[in-house]
């Protein structure tokens, strides 16, 4: 119902005491988050400005659908309320307390939120049950151009080993793709050569955490779950995401000499070597991030093990995990 001077807010019940930012302090760092993405955001839209495409950084802003302005954006998160923020009492699952704070409560989220953070739930506590796989070398990217001259960075950079030699790494190599979203974009004479047949399905199943693209994902879920997520952690994934897909690339089957990357050559045992590190590296930065989304998420979701009216933060549980990896933890 609306009034002459705008939406009515909703109004919370009183509760538990909760930690409040006065305006000056919220919008700080609010500026202070704005200014840490800025290294990305900027160059992006400076890039965007000049229609100068990049092959590494541009997959952040456009496989991944959140907007820079977006990413900009800063929120505490839940249970954190801000003095002098009217303006933000009718975002979706913000209330106004008596004392005329905003702030987020996951019992107002809207529902399509709640079922996000359900599955969001169910698959980073799956996949943090499972050891990681340290035994795939990033040979997903090459499955990707396997016998195709449709290569998506084919007007931009070429193959550094050329068609035939990118060829040869496919069909020397053993292939074990756990992640659907990597896997759906094999060509068709790759897919039959991976171990494993991903699928959306069985995603919770499947999903393991030496996976670049599913430590990657880690800023997917973080923004697909704010404003519930405070805004300092969904950076945080960010920052992962631009690590690993650098990692990514320079061990894909690109020559990206031009762009400053030297090239992890996995077709050789020390380049595979150098990549597993690299990889078990990323596990262990993403275990924490994982953690702390699986929390927020089954709070969000009014899980079992994470009543909505719980305490932000407790004890985790891995609860509910679903199935092993077929074939078993691989390492290099």
């Amino acid at each position: 119902m609306s009034t002459a001077s705008g939406p009515t807010p909703r109004v919370s019940a009183p509760g538990a005491t909760v930690p409040v930012l006065d305006g000056a302090t919220w919008r700080a760092r609010a500026a202070a988050h704005r200014e840490r993405v800025a290294a990305w955001t900027g160059p992006h839209r400076e890039r965007r400005r000049r229609g100068e495409p990049h092959p590494v950084w541009d997959f952040l802003f456009t496989y991944y659908s959140h907007r820079p302005a977006q990413l900009e954006r800063w929120d505490p998160g839940p249970g954190v309320a801000r003095a002098d923020a009217a303006e933000l009492a009718d975002r979706p699952g913000h209330v106004t307390r008596p004392d005329g704070t905003v702030l987020f409560d996951p019992a107002a989220a809207p529902q399509r939120l709640r079922t996000t953070a359900t599955f969001v739930h169910r698959l980073l506590v799956a996949t943090r049950s499972r050891p990681p796989r340290l035994g795939c070398f990033g040979l997903h990217e090459w499955a990707m151009v396997y016998r195709t001259d449709d290569a998506r960075h084919r007007d931009t950079v070429p193959l550094r080993l050329g068609r035939a030699g990118t060829d040869a790494v496919v069909e020397s190599a053993r292939i074990s793709c756990t992640h659907y979203d990597a896997y759906r974009f094999f060509t068709d004479a790759a897919a039959p050569r991976n171990e494993l047949v991903p699928t959306r399905e069985r995603q919770v199943e499947m999903e393991q955490p030496g996976c670049l693209h599913a430590t990657m994902d880690l800023y997917k879920w973080a923004y697909k779950l704010a404003p519930a997520v405070p805004s300092e952690l969904v950076a945080d994934c960010f920052a992962l995401a631009a690590d690993v897909r650098e990692l990514d690339m320079r061990a894909s089957p690109y020559d990206l000499s031009g762009h400053g990357f030297d090239p992890v050559r996995i077709e050789t045992p020390a380049g595979r070597a150098e990549y597993a590190r690299a990889q078990a590296g990323f596990s262990e930065r993403a275990a924490p991030l994982r953690d702390a989304l699986a929390d927020l998420a089954g709070r969000l979701a009014g899980s079992p093990d994470h009543p909505a009216e719980g305490p932000l933060n407790g004890p985790r549980t891995d609860d509910g995990a679903a199935g092993t990896v077929p074939g078993g933890p691989a390492t290099a």
